[in-house]
Parts: structure tokens; C-alpha cells; sequence
């Protein structure tokens, strides 16, 4: 399942660092996506439905970690932009994502062998 944008902001955050309250996700996301806190805890309720987060109480309150994997969301992301959005039916060069402060060079190497070896569409 490919999350929504709003999922994926919520995710990014974790991805940076985990484990995070809700409160602490918000306040990271707040001026971003520009909602209140209880769209960020309803959000975390779907996504965590969803299987996209996972919840555990730590000192009393609970906390978030990311159930996805990075790489591979960020690979169905970049699949998705470059397939429906960019009308690509080839791979799309990993050097669009250099510079990114989300992804090391580690995870910038699987990015490129997950699209390299990305599933053709059945026609």
C-alpha cells in the first residue's frame, strides 16, 4: 500500500527519527501540512489501521515508529511519479535523488536497484 502524501509526511518525520508522541510528530509536520493536532492524531489512528506505524507505550505515553521501509516506499513513490505523473516507462535515474537529506549513500544505491529492478506492468 502506497501511502498518501500526508501519510508520507508523517512517515518522513519517523523515518529522521523514531520513536516520536504524536505531539512530537506534530510539531514537526505542523508548518508543513498546516493542520491542527488532532488531524495529525487521526491521521497516525488510519495509518496505524493501515499497518504503515506501529504504537507502543513508552513511559506512559504512546509512540510512533515507521512500519515501512523507507527505501522501498520512497522506490514505489518514485515509480509511481515517473510511470502516471511523467509518462516514463523506463527506471527513473537515481541522480534525481542526490542531495537528498532523506536518503544516505547506502540507501541511495538500494533506491537505484529497487528501480533498476522494478516489476514490468502487466499489459
Amino acid at each position: 500500500m502506497t501511502p498518501s502524501v500526508t501519510e508520507l509526511s508523517l512517515l518522513k518525520c519517523l523515518w529522521k527519527q523514531q520513536p516520536l508522541s504524536a505531539r512530537e510528530i506534530h510539531e514537526r509536520v505542523e508548518q508543513e501540512l498546516g493542520w491542527s493536532y488532532s488531524s495529525t492524531r487521526k491521521t497516525l489512528e488510519r495509518m496505524l489501521e493501515k499497518d504503515m506505524v506501529a504504537q507502543q507505550a513508552m513511559h506512559g505515553v504512546h509512540v510512533y515508529t515507521a512500519a515501512l521501509d523507507k527505501v522501498s516506499t520512497l522506490a514505489a513513490f518514485a515509480h509511481d511519479f515517473g510511470k502516471r505523473v511523467m509518462e516514463i516507462d523506463a527506471p527513473l535515474p537515481v541522480n534525481m535523488f542526490t542531495g537528498s537529506k532523506l536518503v544516505d549513500q547506502q540507501e541511495l544505491a538500494e533506491l537505484e536497484q529497487l528501480l533498476q529492478d522494478w516489476p514490468a506492468e502487466k499489459a
